[in-house]
């Protein structure tokens, strides 16, 4: 007589439904490494040439956001990753009003100054829409 076991493959990371406080806490993570790498870029390149600057900012963004959108939200839906990028944004402003009040001088390193309207859009929707890029489900 032969027994069959099943074995139980326990779900990855990504994979499992995360409850609202796991969720908010990845979001709140994975902006601040990008706001944090975001920041070192605008402090090295946009001196130099704005549009490189923008150019490596977003490309931080993206790749922030494939890894928020591989490492922990595999299952997640396109409304998901557009929640995630609005709050994203939300951040920033949240971040540069902070460090424009205390410090006393304008700071726009995040999202961009209004004096360059067209580059500040590109980072704008970059930080919105780069989670959702990422989706699969479009559910």
């Amino acid at each position: 007589m032969t027994g069959s076991t099943s074995q139980r493959i326990e779900p990855t990371f990504a994979q499992r439904n995360h409850n609202a406080v796991t969720r908010a806490v990845l979001v709140i993570i994975f902006w601040s490494a990008a706001a944090a790498l975001v920041t070192i870029v605008h402090q090295r390149l946009d001196a130099i040439s704005p549009v490189a600057s923008v150019a490596g900012k977003v490309g931080v963004i993206v790749l922030i956001a494939a890894a928020y959108v591989r490492l922990t939200a595999a299952r997640s839906t396109l409304d998901h990753a557009l929640f995630a990028g609005t709050t994203w944004v939300l951040f920033n402003i949240a971040a540069e009003i902070t460090v424009t009040t205390t410090s006393g001088r304008q700071w726009f390193a995040l999202i961009g100054s209004p004096a360059n309207g067209g580059l500040r859009c590109v980072l704008l929707i970059a930080w919105v829409l780069a989670p959702a890029l990422f989706v699969r489900s479009r559910e």
